[in-house]
């Protein structure tokens, strides 16, 4: 499977069996617009909630791709959508930097 990345940023997926797959970015990045949206406040301060608009930049139904966390969110049950698990299961380098992932999120 080609995924294509939608993200500005190489992605590093380490496989079960050991090998790596590099992914690097399109070129294109696929965004989500978000409106945020005052619910109430804590200790003076307000609490929003963020409310998801257009999504642009992803490709025809069908075309496997990996975005942001927030694009995959924006577009839920949407097939052959994935974001990298930045989670625990990830890959980190001694700053604490993500430089691989095992798994991915579908949308």
């Amino acid at each position: 499977m080609n995924l294509l990345n939608l993200t500005p940023h190489t992605v590093v997926i380490w496989c079960d069996d050991g090998s790596e797959v590099v992914i690097p970015p399109s070129g294109a990045v696929a965004q989500v617009t978000t409106r945020d949206v005052v619910v109430g406040a804590v200790y003076g301060v307000p609490v929003i909630r963020q409310e998801f608009g257009e999504v642009t930049g992803l490709p025809e139904e069908g075309v496997p791709c990996l975005v942001s966390a927030l694009v995959r969110a924006a577009v839920p049950g949407r097939r052959w959508v994935y974001s990298p698990d930045t989670g625990p299961s990830a890959i980190r380098d001694e700053r604490g930097q993500v430089v691989a992932v095992t798994r991915l999120i579908a949308a």
